[in-house]
């Protein structure tokens, strides 16, 4: 491993030279660029799935409810609501809220907004959150009433932040070019693989932004951000560059990062229809042959953390009470001989990873396969575009893979999704065939259960399952890290890594 670590420690990107030597170019005083890597897809709030999207229309658009940092739900456009009932919900919306073309926001916009979905005059595969909704009601112009199928106790979450953000009464498919919200910035002009604009909503209801202007430039290319950055060009770059990059970037005297927890999560997934990796034993064993402690360091450089379970630390779900598995090569082995493979000249049996062609992707699978090694598995790396790789792992033709949730881990919402055994893919992201009657039945439980506290136990002993179960290895969480000009001031990082930061931001006249 010594040696291995040693490739890890001189590894560094060549473009950074020219980074390094770029010279710096004056800043715009008025507007604040930010770089992203690619274009939205869709900034119809009821459509676009992508990060950029969700995040971008979350600085257009109002949600029902908001998040705080433990990732509850929270007052937004309605003020409070009342569950006299499992099946019904009573929202009481933010009175005196304008959209940007100044018209009121009511009951009826809220109402239409979600009706565009479930009645389909709206294609997206969003309507599918809301598949337990029977019929919404506006009662009034600032009430309005969900009546659900069936109890639903993610309904708040599904209402909140990056969810769905509300839209004008009769909004069709031309929101998705001119976007027309009531959040605290408006849409201004959008250039697909350029550009996004977006401006300061003088009236908006809440508290009003500090920043007038805002470009959101896309640059595809990783150190081109990071030359951007360096010239003055571009003010705010979060979670897009590689670690040694953030680590040049630190030494520039008119750049500052700051880095602070995050919800992504890495894992890695077994196909549980596999001979070998249906057995729990080797599963176990895999777990204790792996360090993450080196690749923490090496590859990560610090900006990421071990994790225990799918959901992240700040989750009010989350349980660390679970079984660990630190590094422990001979506790492997004697799972693995218990498990009925002895090594035979070195080797116990094969197994095949497939990866992304991405490039931190592809350096941990060779450290994950020389730690195996250690124990006597021979591990196979089988790389492919990202979009055959991941038909594959949709379809389950793999026996392992690493792949990241992305926001889609934040709410226990997602036993459901990836651990039910009525999920199995295409019906939801169960990839790997995991079944397990006790892990359905509490699922099942906690989707109807109304009280947080008896949904939290519930969410523990899902929890404590998996971990002993291990149809996942959960890795790390990775940090959020923002790259900034020091002309940018008064910032501050969600967990999700979402934008919000942009609310609060100032610009500095003369840093």
């Amino acid at each position: 491993m010594r040696k291995g670590m040693k490739v890890f420690k001189s590894f560094a990107c060549l473009g950074l030279l020219a980074v390094i030597l770029s010279c710096s170019s004056k800043s715009n005083p008025d507007t604040l660029v930010m770089i992203i890597e690619s274009s939205p897809t869709n900034l119809d709030p009821r459509v676009g799935l992508d990060a950029y999207s969700e995040r971008i229309d979350d600085l257009i658009f109002d949600d029902l409810l908001t998040r705080d940092a433990h990732l509850n739900v929270q007052p937004g456009l309605a003020e409070r609501w009342e569950i006299p009932d499992p099946r019904t919900y009573i929202f009481y919306l933010h009175q005196g809220v304008k959209f940007h073309d100044g018209r009121p926001l009511t009951a009826r916009d809220v109402k239409w907004t979600f009706d565009s979905l479930l009645q389909g005059k709206i294609r997206s595969t969003k309507s599918a959150v809301y598949r337990f909704v029977d019929r919404i009601e506006a009662k009034d112009d600032y009430t309005v009433v969900f009546h659900l199928k069936e109890p639903f106790a993610t309904l708040l979450w599904n209402l909140s932040d990056g969810a769905i953000g509300i839209v004008p009464y009769g909004s069709g498919d031309e929101i998705s070019r001119t976007p027309i919200g009531s959040g605290p910035f408006r849409f201004v002009a959008a250039e697909q693989d350029k550009e996004v604009a977006v401006a300061r909503n003088d009236e908006y209801w809440g508290e009003k932004p500090r920043l007038g202007n805002v470009r959101f430039i896309v640059v595809p290319d990783t150190t081109t951000r990071a030359l951007e950055l360096r010239k003055g060009s571009a003010d705010i770059a979060i979670n897009s560059l590689t670690s040694d990059m953030v680590l040049t970037l630190e030494h520039d005297p008119n750049l500052a990062v700051l880095h602070a927890p995050g919800t992504v999560l890495a894992y890695m997934a077994f196909n549980l229809r596999d001979p070998i990796l249906k057995n729990v034993r080797v599963r176990q064993a895999l777990a204790y042959a792996i360090d993450r402690g080196p690749m923490l360091q090496y590859l990560q450089r610090g900006f990421a953390r071990p994790a225990k379970s799918i959901l992240p630390p700040e989750s009010w779900a989350y349980n660390g009470d679970v079984p660990a598995y630190n590094h422990d090569p001979e506790r492997a082995r004697q799972l693995l001989e218990q498990a009925g493979y002895p090594s035979v000249n070195g080797v116990r049996f094969h197994l095949t990873m497939k990866s992304s062609t991405e490039e931190s992707t592809r350096l941990m699978a060779a450290v994950v396969q020389q730690q195996l090694r250690a124990v006597g598995i021979a591990l196979d790396i089988r790389t492919f575009e990202f979009a055959t790789f991941f038909s594959d792992v949709t379809h389950g033709l793999f026996q392992l893979y690493s792949l990241r949730w992305i926001g889609g881990n934040e709410d226990p919402d997602i036993f459901e999704y990836v651990f039910h055994s009525a999920k199995f893919a295409p019906n939801g992201a169960n990839r790997g065939y995991f079944a397990d009657p006790r892990i359905d039945a509490l699922i099942d439980q906690a989707r109807h259960e109304l009280d947080q506290n008896t949904r939290k136990q519930l969410y523990a002993e899902i929890q404590r399952i998996l971990a002993d179960q291990l149809p996942y290895i959960d890795l790390w969480y990775f940090d959020n890290v923002m790259v900034h000009s020091k002309r940018v001031q008064n910032l501050s990082l969600n967990p999700s890594g979402n934008y919000d930061f942009l609310k609060t931001a100032e610009l500095l006249t003369n840093p």
